[in-house]
C-alpha cells in the first residue's frame, strides 16, 4: 500500500534527522512498545502464535537495551555509566526469564526501570535541549554522552 511506504520513508527520515538524545528516547519508546507487544501475546490462545509473538518481541526489546547498553560511554566520570551498564544488564536478565518461564510479571519488573529511566532522560532533553542532542567531536560515532 502507498500509506504504508509513506509511513515508513516518514519515521526512516526521523530516525536519520534525530539528535543522539532525541535517538536514545526512541530507543525507549520501541522498547515499551516490543514488551507491550509481548505482553499482549500472553493473551493469544493458539500457542504457537502465543508464543512466538511473546519470544519475537522480547528479542526485540533485548537487542534494543543492548544497543543502549554498547552506546554507553564508560569513560565520562562517575558512577552512572557503570550503574546504567548494571541495570540494563538487569532488564536483559528479567526479559530473557520471562522469555524462558512465559511470565509476564518478570517482564513487567524490567518495564519499571526502563520507564523510569525514560522518563528521566526525556525530563533531561527539556532541562538540557542542547546537550542531549548534540554529538561532540572527540566521540565515538554513534555513541550518546553522558554528561548532561
Amino acid at each position: 500500500m502507498q500509506y504504508d511506504k509513506i509511513a515508513r520513508s516518514y519515521k526512516a527520515q526521523s530516525v536519520q534527522t534525530a539528535s543522539p538524545g532525541k535517538l536514545v528516547l526512541m530507543l525507549f519508546d520501541g522498547y515499551l512498545r516490543f514488551t507491550t507487544a509481548a505482553k499482549n501475546s500472553f493473551s493469544l490462545e493458539d500457542l504457537t502464535k502465543r508464543n512466538e509473538g511473546i519470544n519475537n518481541n522480547l528479542i526485540r526489546a533485548q537487542n534494543i537495551v543492548t544497543e543502549l547498553q554498547s552506546s554507553l560511554d564508560m569513560s565520562v566520570p562517575g558512577d552512572l555509566p557503570g550503574t546504567l551498564y548494571r541495570l540494563y544488564d538487569y532488564v536483559l536478565h528479567q526479559l530473557q526469564q520471562a522469555n524462558l518461564q512465559k511470565k509476564p510479571d518478570t517482564i513487567d519488573e524490567a518495564d519499571k526501570v526502563i520507564a523510569e529511566l525514560r522518563e528521566a532522560w526525556a525530563e533531561m532533553l527539556i532541562q538540557n535541549p542542547t546537550e542531549g542532542g548534540s554529538s561532540t567531536s572527540d566521540q565515538q560515532p554513534g555513541s550518546i554522552s553522558l554528561q548532561a
